[in-house]
């Protein structure tokens, strides 16, 4: 094999190697950006109102299920173990309500929700200690592309 048919042979090889790059076996996955988000919004001590930190978290959940169908939203509202049961339970349910409300004043309002309430229930482990943060609750929003 003369000089040129190897440099002509090496020539093609290389512009071969070079486009593996771009062969849709060996693209990076792109991810999908309309898949459920779930955040926890966090209250103080016996409240139910949102804060300016909740507020913003809720925004940026809002923000991110732009361009995608929001099919329906899940809150479960939380307590801690700390005093009457009833009244922990009553407590998580306005949290889950309030969360509803700031949802619905992101521009939401067709969405569906499925708001609950768990006060207390898996405040404590099975020894009886005290599980933290439960002054919160959780958020899921169900999204799909268009």
């Amino acid at each position: 094999m003369n000089r040129l048919s190897k440099l002509t042979m090496l020539g093609t090889a290389a512009a071969l190697l070079s486009g593996c790059a771009s062969w849709p076996g060996n693209r990076a996955a792109t991810p999908n950006p309309c898949q459920d988000l779930t955040v926890s919004i966090y209250f103080q001590r016996d409240s139910a109102a949102i804060t300016r930190e909740a507020r913003a978290v809720l925004k940026g959940a809002g923000e991110m299920a732009r361009g995608c169908v929001l099919g329906q939203v899940d809150v479960t509202g939380l307590a801690d173990s700390v005093g009457d049961p009833d009244v922990n339970l009553a407590l998580s349910q306005r949290r889950a309500e309030s969360i509803r409300g700031a949802v619905e004043r992101l521009g939401f309002t067709t969405v569906n929700f499925n708001v609950g309430a768990v006060g207390e229930n898996g405040a404590t482990t099975a020894s009886g200690a005290d599980r933290p943060l439960r002054r919160r609750a959780d958020v899921t929003f169900h999204l799909r592309p268009h």
